[in-house]
């Protein structure tokens, strides 16, 4: 599997979908044989890349490959690998709607079904710390937890998945879910699903939806 190739093309795609813009955000997966992960350059065009500017690190920090240097956000990257081994792919995004509530430091609750299917319950909001920083690699993993997704507060969203495919749908599922709760409280107050339909909806997608699945 060529997870250079997967890289490039993913930052084409988070560009082109309206997450993010110019430079901003950052992608990753990892390796789940050898453990290595491929992570997006810094402030590079993501048109513009090729495979060879992917980075490739050693789970420690270090490059093993490359002549870029990587994202600011690789120890927020590497961080989420650590402390989950299901995730296998990071996508952090600067979307409009998440971030409306990333700067209001005010969580998205599992207001219709996708969220619940597919965030698996209420998308919290990190303390601020700088972009790049120790702090909010640690405030990122902290506040993710076991979840797919989180608010960076001021600064964007962070997805994860067991790979790309499944990252990216958690990305999309949370801007729709942000933008019709940020439409819902212009009118009223939203109605959030229960925790037991939650967990119900979520066991559904995982283990029962799709032509695969039993």
């Amino acid at each position: 599997m060529n997870f250079r190739e997967i890289v490039r093309n993913a930052g084409i795609r988070m560009l082109h979908s309206g997450l993010t813009v110019e430079t901003w955000g950052n992608i990753s997966v990892r390796d789940p044989e050898t453990g290595l992960v491929y992570l997006t350059p810094s402030a590079m065009p993501y048109d513009l890349l090729t495979n060879d500017d992917i980075v490739v690190m050693n789970p420690d920090g270090s490059v093993k490959e490359g002549k870029r240097k990587p994202t600011v956000e690789a120890a927020m990257h590497l961080g989420i690998y650590r402390a989950r081994p299901d995730v296998n792919a990071v996508i952090h995004t600067h979307p409009v709607e998440s971030s409306v509530f990333g700067v209001l430091h005010r969580p998205i609750p599992p207001i219709i079904d996708e969220a619940a299917q597919v965030l698996g319950g209420e998308v919290k909001v990190t303390k601020y710390a700088l972009p790049g920083t120790q702090e909010l690699a640690d405030n990122v993993v902290s506040t993710l937890g076991s979840g797919a997704a989180c608010l960076i507060a001021n600064h964007g969203a962070v997805s994860v998945g067991k790979d790309i495919d499944l990252a990216f749908r958690v990305c999309e599922v949370l801007e729709m879910t942000a933008q019709i709760y940020r439409m819902a409280l212009t009118i009223g107050e939203p109605s959030v699903i229960s925790q037991e339909n939650v967990a119900y909806m979520k066991d559904f997608m995982e283990h029962h939806y799709g032509q695969n699945q039993k």
